[in-house]
């Protein structure tokens, strides 16, 4: 989908004036920087933990259900940029939900939405860290109460980081890409390898095998439900747009080829995955890219120390996803629609040590619930990130076609009806139980919905019975406090 197709033009870009609050941040990104913040952003913890789990849903056709949730992610991001450069403010999704309905309690339930949806994925971050780590060091990666143990470790370690505090800068970011990078290269470089002497098998990577009772249709839109976790991300790079050079002329095009990118490497990790492994072992590891280097090369040195790169990749995902809840739980404080306490933050280190505190032990419940109640953590935690963003994507791409009738001074991307349309029906349709997914999914996502209400109860009758006042978003725009 190119900047000159019907399906997503990109207008000629001229910057709006100012920002809200008559500051401008300083637009220090250029095409390159930009290119790898968003691959960055959507590479991760999703590739490096569920390539194997997609496998054991459609067999050696892993790849398909990461194309078709590259489409719906390629979709979505069409909705996504023509917001973000039609209103370059960084609250996100939350606040084209405001501008497009005006319901505050809806604009509060998606940024409580987003705010779950981190924390189920650094969860599921935590879990693979826990495992690769298990594997590195020669201990077993299911041994569920070892795991579990190196999980709530791993998760205490980054609130420690959280409160502390942390500067994560386009730069920092770009070190996290290339070893992310790295370890997904080696991974094709070893494939390839196996291949040149004969040790993988591309047959199995067009054998289509579901182990339930699924229709074909079923099994991948079952699979697309659990591979489209590791398409997000490119939701949080749409933010950079207002630090961007010209981000109505580059944003669109190095948006689209970011995603296009990490399609291909994608694509090729899961194709060279299950030519390597064979898919019924890949389906029960636990890490599956580190056994997809240890049988392509065996006696190699990178296998032992792949598993140390896996971490670092995942590790990263876990914690800007709890700064991210962190800070919004914080933002929502602020805004009067959760309780006052989680707005408190700490004298010495200035950073919001109750929210914190309230994310990290929603992450603790949701790991130790998860392991006791399912086979595999990082499946069904994987899947409820992707259920909870696939709904506000949902969202999103309503809200275009609503905003349609907003014009603005400056000129911006603009999608095509037809692509935003079919955006919001593709990803309702992945909410949807009929997709397969499991019902343990809807099951931790209704309960984090569910506590979201009753915090904007409690917040409700706090208003009312302390303040005499209502409540409602008072700065949509300023939802990091």
């Amino acid at each position: 989908m190119s900047a000159n197709d019907s399906g997503a033009t990109a207008v000629a870009d001229a910057t709006p004036s100012g920002t809200q609050g008559g500051g401008e941040l300083k637009r220090a990104i250029g095409p390159k920087l930009l290119l790898l913040f968003i691959i960055g952003d959507i590479l991760g913890t999703g590739i490096y933990a569920l390539v194997g789990k997609v496998a054991g849903e459609v067999g050696g056709a892993a790849w398909l259900p990461l194309i078709v949730a590259f489409v719906i992610a390629l979709l979505t991001a069409a909705s996504y940029l023509e917001l973000v450069t039609k209103y370059p403010q960084a609250a996100g999704a939350a606040l084209y939900t405001h501008k497009a309905f005006g319901i505050h309690f809806l604009t509060f339930m998606v940024a409580f939405t987003v705010m779950s949806s981190g924390i189920t994925s650094a969860s599921t971050a935590a879990q693979a860290f826990a495992e690769n780590f298990a594997k590195g060091f020669g201990l077993d990666p299911k041994d569920s109460g070892l795991v579990l143990t190196m999980a709530i470790v791993f998760i205490t370690l980054v609130a420690i980081v959280n409160f502390i505090g942390v500067s994560h800068s386009v730069t920092a970011n770009i070190v996290l890409t290339v070893i992310e990078l790295t370890g997904l290269l080696l991974v094709i470089g070893v494939g390839f390898w196996a291949a040149s002497q004969g040790k993988a098998d591309f047959s199995r990577a067009v054998v289509f095998d579901s182990p339930s009772d699924k229709s074909t249709f079923l099994a991948i839109t079952a699979a697309t439900s659990l591979a489209f976790f590791a398409m997000v991300g490119f939701e949080d790079a749409v933010n950079m747009a207002e630090e961007t050079h010209e981000p109505s002329r580059i944003f669109p095009r190095i948006m689209f080829t970011g995603l296009g990118i990490t399609a291909v490497i994608y694509v090729l990790v899961s194709v060279l995955a299950v030519a390597v492994v064979p898919v019924d072992q890949l389906s029960a590891s636990k890490t599956p890219l580190v056994d997809v280097v240890h049988m392509g090369a065996p006696g190699v040195p990178i296998d032992t120390i792949f598993p140390f790169i896996s971490m670092f990749a995942v590790a990263n995902t876990a914690l800007l996803n709890m700064l991210m809840a962190s800070r919004l739980v914080y933002g929502l404080a602020r805004q009067a629609v959760l309780p006052p306490v989680f707005g408190r933050v700490h004298s010495g280190r200035q950073s919001p040590w109750v929210a914190i505190l309230f994310t990290t032990a929603l992450a603790y419940g949701l790991i130790t619930v998860v392991t006791m109640n399912a086979s595999s953590v990082v499946k069904e935690l994987g899947g409820t990130t992707a259920l909870l963003l696939l709904s506000v994507f949902a969202i999103v791409n309503v809200a275009v076609l609503v905003l349609r009738k907003d014009t603005v001074a400056h000129r911006h991307f603009r999608t095509s009806k037809v692509v935003a349309v079919a955006g919001a029906v593709a990803c309702l349709y992945f909410v949807l139980p009929i997709t397969g997914r499991p019902a343990i999914q809807y099951a931790i996502a209704g309960g984090l919905l569910a506590l979201g209400v009753l915090l904007w109860l409690l917040a409700w009758m706090a208003n009312r019975g302390l303040h005499a006042r209502s409540t409602y978003m008072r700065d949509p725009e300023n939802l990091g406090g």
